[in-house]
């Protein structure tokens, strides 16, 4: 399929955003991203769209690790558990999304939208500090109201548990869920990972991005042994080459933003995105 230059530029400033909004909020953007491919190309299968977004989604959380490994953001031991968990789910979440037809595929993404924007609204707080990080007044007040200092970073990542179990099993189902709506996991990790493991937000947002690399690389390359990742690879070109940018400076930026604005923002967009799905496929 031929791409005018116009329409290479666009989605090159399309993965800038998506890239950058989505390693800010540890999320991999592809839920951003997934609703625009639905809205500008209505006649492509459900497969081929996803498999666009998981490569971006992939190459987002790539670039975005990096960026949060050098900050030494990234709870590596929790991340390689999750991430292992992730894998089965993620294959079979692929193979499922050829079993659905667009309308049932795009009334199913716009509920799950609703679902996690609302779980996100009624809690914005940013979570709570694990019972076993130090029990220092500033250190507890940064983690949770604020941007970590640099300083402090890997003295919590040091401190925190690896609540593998619980982590582990939640991550079987974000793998599947993951990889079936062409998302990534992180808009369902980082809820997971904050309120129920109790990382700091703004570490939680650095290990899912580390999650989402294997998650969605096990999602691409099952798109590739099975062909749809090939119908769409002019597309996705353009698209990712601006995400390997727009990561890198999301990581940066969200260093700047408070914890609970994260969540906010985050809840908002899966909002609006929800609500137009859903309309969509009941009218």
């Amino acid at each position: 399929m031929e791409l005018h230059l116009i329409s290479f530029v666009l989605l090159l400033l399309l993965g800038l955003f998506v890239g950058g909004y989505g390693s800010m909020v540890g999320a991999g953007g592809g839920f951003v991203l997934m609703p625009i491919l639905l809205l500008i190309y209505p006649d492509m299968a459900p497969e081929a769209v996803t498999s666009i977004s998981l490569t971006a989604v992939f190459l987002n959380a790539v670039s975005g690790s990096i960026a949060y490994a050098r900050m030494k953001r990234i709870h590596y031991r929790s991340g390689i558990i999750f991430a292992l968990a992730t894998v089965p789910g993620a294959v079979f979440g692929v193979t499922a999304t050829s079993l659905v037809d667009r309308h049932l595929f795009e009334l199913l993404f716009g509920v799950f939208m609703l679902a996690m924007s609302l779980f996100l609204f009624v809690k914005p707080s940013g979570g709570k500090p694990s019972a076993s990080l130090p029990a220092q007044p500033q250190e507890r007040s940064e983690t949770t109201a604020g941007p970590l200092p640099e300083s402090s970073d890997s003295n919590l990542v040091n401190s925190l548990p690896c609540r593998c179990v619980l982590g582990g099993g939640a991550s079987v189902i974000v793998g599947f869920l993951s990889s079936f709506l062409g998302i990534g996991g992180g808009i369902m990790h980082v809820p997971i990972m904050v309120y129920v493991l109790e990382f700091p937000v703004h570490l939680a947002t650095a290990t899912s991005q580390f999650i989402l690399m294997i998650t969605s690389l096990t999602g691409v390359s099952t798109h590739l042994v099975g062909g749809t990742l090939l119908e769409g690879i002019t597309y996705t070109i353009p698209i990712c080459i601006g995400i390997v940018f727009g990561a890198q400076l999301g990581a940066r930026l969200s260093r700047r933003m408070h914890g609970a604005w994260i969540v906010r923002s985050l809840a908002f967009a899966l909002g609006a995105a929800g609500v137009r799905f859903v309309l969509g496929a009941v009218s």
